[in-house]
């Protein structure tokens, strides 16, 4: 199976998916998120314990109110200076006081006797428990079955408030109960249990006294029903809010990875269009105003890029396969007219040909070879500040203009303002050598050529003239093509390779600046040189 073939199908296996990675990670963080904390609010530890010590504080109060009564409708005078506690008044006040409240009432003797209890009947035939019917089911709920699991996980989780388990024997007094024991002693405690269901028992006891003299203690307990209830309750309405963030979590992590996953996946598929030469535009995303329209806006311009530089390399071999053609042809004609002809002077002609068209193979691979590595060099070298005034000054020294009977150059400069760029020197160098070469190459041995440097706005601005024959009419920009050769009548063919002016161009752009030419005419149009114009950004 091909590269090609894998990657489509990568890609169509990717497209298959119902939820993209992206999409589930998304997902799965949002969830979680939402997750904890109500995760946290479901446990209602503190919550719970809010309502235990306000039912404590109920007990507290009621078992104050029966207490009272009792002391003051069964303790009764039986001798002067002696009080005693009338049992039946008691155990009718005990019934009368449970009726009209859900606890269970006790009553405990001093000796620690059971002698009255709201849930027992006691009579001949025996003794009677009384048992509350459960409250009503509430309506029943989506959410019933996900309460009871919270209660039953709720209930087994190990819980710090360390309460002791309930326990009621059959036969009960005063020493079961720690409350009451401290009750008898003159002292008010509640107490809460957990019996074998896990249910919660709160009871609170009161001594039943008159004048600080204890006679019995009242005990009323009730079970936590109401608590838990109160619990399920808020449980049930945090799952109700839950549940309608959770639907509105995931349609927006849905909407949020679509507007994610989506536009990456067309940029993957996109690039990999581009990636095997199909003709495939990155799609334009930069109108989202985000990242990823800011990578769709980089991915073209780095494709436009990779086209642009993939379509230059095609042309140069092209071009490059041309240009060698030539002189490889005329090798090829003199070396096997060389093996027919048996003149000497025709050989030596043959010769000198074949000398030159070696010459011109040399000179034409290196300037090749030097373009083909300047692009490579340009990416990777770090521009730093240059002087160009500095530069031109020395630049006629280092020229060939400066020899006998070459024409004269001369550096001028408009204003006194700073001229430095940021640029490579070497190549910057190169690329007003090559300019001046150029005009020295097509001037009059008693020319002039002329170098202006001055700032315009945020631009370095070099100019060079001559007063040669000028361009030829419409070839002001073909000048700049790879291996495109205008020389001066008389010059030796071959001796340029046409790659001068495009290599000084493409070190131009390539530090962000401009070069083009023109034609010096006068009033009348008539041609009286070259210019090139080199614009550079300043620093």
């Amino acid at each position: 199976m091909s590269e090609h073939e894998t990657s489509d199908n990568v890609s169509a296996s990717s497209r298959r998916k119902l939820m993209s990675p992206i999409t589930r990670k998304i997902l799965a963080i949002n969830v979680l998120a939402l997750a904890i904390p109500i995760g946290g609010l479901l446990y209602l530890g503190p919550y719970r314990d809010g309502l235990i010590v306000s039912e404590l504080e109920a007990l507290q109060i009621e078992s104050g109110i029966f207490a009272g009564a009792i002391g003051e409708s069964s303790i009764v005078n039986v001798a002067p200076g002696y009080q005693a506690l009338n049992l039946v008044p008691a155990r009718d006040m005990v019934r009368r006081l449970s009726a009209t409240s859900r606890v269970r009432a006790r009553l405990f003797l001093a000796r620690g006797a059971l002698v009255a209890d709201s849930r027992l009947l006691l009579g001949s035939g025996g003794v009677v428990r009384v048992q509350d019917l459960p409250p009503p089911k509430a309506t029943y709920s989506i959410f019933d079955p996900m309460v009871v699991a919270l209660d039953w996980v709720a209930s087994r989780l190990p819980r710090r408030d360390g309460y002791e388990p309930y326990r009621e024997p059959m036969e009960q007094d005063a020493s079961v109960y720690t409350e009451v024991v401290r009750a008898l002693d003159g002292e008010a405690s509640g107490r809460v249990r957990i019996d074998d269901d896990g249910g919660l028992v709160l009871s609170y006891s009161q001594p039943v006294q008159r004048y600080r003299q204890v006679f019995a203690s009242v005990m009323l307990s009730k079970n936590g029903v109401e608590i838990e209830a109160a619990v399920r309750n808020v449980r049930l309405a945090i799952l109700e809010i839950f549940a309608g963030a959770l639907v509105v979590t995931v349609l927006l992590s849905f909407f949020l990875a679509g507007t994610i996953a989506r536009p990456l996946r067309l940029l993957a598929a996109a690039a990999l269009r581009v990636r095997h030469r199909e003709s495939q535009q990155i799609p334009d995303l930069t109108g989202r105003g985000d990242e990823i329209g800011e990578l769709s806006g980089v991915l073209r311009e780095m494709t436009d890029a990779l086209h642009s530089r993939m379509d230059t390399i095609e042309r140069f071999a092209a071009d490059v396969s041309h240009e060698i053609k030539n002189p490889l042809t005329s090798l090829r004609s003199a070396v096997e007219t060389a093996a027919r002809v048996h003149d000497p002077a025709q050989q030596r002609q043959l010769m000198e040909i074949i000398v030159e068209d070696v010459q011109r193979l040399d000179r034409l691979l290196s300037d090749i070879s030097n373009a083909s590595r300047l692009d490579a060099e340009l990416s990777r070298a770090e521009l730093e500040p240059v002087d160009v005034a500095q530069m031109l000054v020395m630049l006629p020294k280092f020229s060939s203009a400066v020899d006998a009977g070459q024409p004269r150059v001369s550096v001028e400069f408009v204003d006194d303002g700073e001229l430095k760029v940021n640029a490579i020197g070497d190549r910057l160098m190169q690329v007003f050598h090559n300019l001046i070469e150029n005009a020295t190459s097509f001037s009059p041995p008693s020319g002039a050529i002329r170098v202006k440097a001055s700032r315009t706005g945020r631009n370095v601005e070099v100019v060079i003239e001559d007063e040669g024959p000028g361009f030829p009419e419409g070839k002001l920009k073909e000048i700049f093509d790879r291996f495109y050769t205008e020389r001066p009548r008389g010059e030796k063919f071959g001796t340029h390779s046409g790659l001068g002016l495009s290599i000084s161009k493409q070190i131009v752009e390539a530090h962000g600046g401009t070069i083009r030419a023109q034609n010096r005419c006068d009033v009348d149009g008539t041609v009286l040189g070259a210019r090139f114009v080199v614009c550079l950004p300043s620093v």
